[in-house]
């Protein structure tokens, strides 16, 4: 694309600029080169682009520079400032001692001024209408990204909870009847009437300890479950959380200083809540930056997150307001409490206190 619109405007300048004129014809070759780096240097390529509309009637470079410059650019003053240099430029006449000062010359002045500040507002329109769809691809896949998150979450957190409560009924109803058959083949053992009854019972009784075995084992692998539906690895700990934050797509910090032996239920609940805290404000504050803190006092852990005030609108996402309502559930079941709010400067703050001596 560079290397056509270079191709174009040295067509144009062909076209439009005598070879003898040197002056122009160097004005139009450098401002056809300039195109070049227009995507990295957009105003420095309008500037070196504008003395060909001075001098001469080809248009392309500098009209492609324009467009450039209101494509690429975040403030909306300095377009608009250039587009109005350009259409000067364009309407002054060159030498300007051959400008006309009577009646008939002021009215199609006049005329001449109307196109050509016309010809300068079209591409400033059309480079800001370019950044807008541009903008607006990045919202469309920043929401289908938040929502197939949240939708994982939701996966996740349906797939924990049925594997809880499987969890709960194995260990509740089959291990305790299960241990209640290694019981009575034990009695069976020691007091059994002969040898053939006492050596079945010892049998039953071993194949009982070995099935209390396995049961133990499948209920930790469905108490831990994983980050996907389809994995079985263990619950996330501190150790887990600098991952956590460099795969969060925000600028955030975590505090370097974490404390060490937390019992592995606290652990967790940092993390949730970290988790949780980031994914808010990934969805409700684009462009924020956001700092983790963990402290430990001699019975407390507070776990603080703060994001700053978003730089750019948020879209309206959907959301089941269930986050923090979960965070709370699982504070409260840790004897800790969870609070959250806006900061003065615009920003969100969410805090996590757990007790070290807790026990449930």
């Amino acid at each position: 694309m560079d290397a056509a619109l270079v191709l174009v405007a040295l067509a144009d300048a062909w076209v439009h600029v005598d070879p003898g004129q040197r002056a122009a014809m160097s004005c139009a070759l450098l401002a056809a080169l300039a195109l070049t780096v227009r995507r990295r240097l957009p105003l420095t390529t309008f500037v070196l682009t504008l003395p060909t509309a001075l001098v001469s009637d080809a248009v392309v470079a500098p009209t492609v520079a324009l467009y450039t410059l209101a494509s690429l650019s975040r403030r909306r003053v300095l377009p608009a400032c250039c587009a109005l240099a350009y259409a000067i430029t364009d309407f002054l006449p060159w030498p300007w001692s051959s400008m006309e000062t009577d009646d008939l010359a002021r009215t199609s002045g006049l005329v001449h001024l109307g196109y050509t500040l016309a010809a300068a507002a079209a591409p400033v329109f059309l480079g800001r209408l370019v950044q807008a769809r541009r903008e607006l691809s990045l919202r469309l896949a920043e929401i289908s990204e938040a929502r197939e998150h949240e939708r994982l979450l939701t996966a996740q957190s349906v797939l924990a909870t049925e594997r809880a409560q499987l969890a709960r009924e194995m260990h509740d109803v089959v291990s305790h009847q299960v241990s209640l058959i290694a019981v009575q083949a034990g009695a069976l053992q020691v007091g059994g009437p002969d040898a053939e009854t006492r050596q079945a019972a010892a049998a039953i009784r071993r194949l009982s300890v070995q099935t209390l075995d396995e049961l133990r084992h499948m209920v930790g692998v469905l108490r831990a479950s994983g980050s996907r539906p389809t994995e079985l690895t263990p619950q996330p700990s501190l150790a887990d959380l600098q991952r956590l934050v460099d795969g969060s797509g925000l600028d955030a910090k975590l505090d370097p200083d974490l404390p060490a032996d937390l019992p592995p239920t606290v652990q967790r609940a940092v993390y949730r809540t970290v988790q949780e805290a980031l994914t808010n404000a990934r969805k409700h504050a684009p462009g924020a930056s956001a700092a983790i803190r963990i402290q430990r006092t001699h019975d407390t852990v507070r776990t603080t997150v703060t994001n700053t005030a978003p730089t750019r609108p948020a879209l309206p996402l959907p959301s089941a307001h269930h986050g923090l309502a979960g965070l709370r559930q699982r504070a409260a079941l840790l004897g800790g409490t969870l609070s959250a709010g806006p900061t003065e400067d615009g920003g969100y703050r969410l805090s996590l206190d757990l007790p070290l001596d807790h026990e449930g």
